[in-house]
């Protein structure tokens, strides 16, 4: 995250589960910033969002919730920062 990078935070990570048809199951997030980055992550879940609506989603860079997007678009492989 470009955003990490320049708060010397750069350690952590955003874990996605998905159901085979890309339905968000759940979210991990492991970092300094995480309570930031968790409020994306619950909406998603709530509205029972596929992946391809996250990852489709225009995120403000650089901000540390960039980084939800980015896991959703790892798991579909399109993520182009890692």
């Amino acid at each position: 995250s470009g955003r990490a990078l320049t708060t010397n935070h750069a350690s952590g990570f955003v874990k996605v589960v998905a159901s085979g048809d890309g339905k968000l199951q759940g979210a991990q997030i492991v970092a300094p910033r995480a309570s930031d980055m968790i409020a994306e992550a619950t909406l998603a879940l709530e509205m029972q969002a596929y992946l391809d609506d996250v990852a489709n989603t225009i995120h403000a860079h650089p901000t540390f919730p960039e980084a939800f997007g980015e896991a959703c678009e790892d798991a579909l492989d399109e993520c182009i920062h890692q």
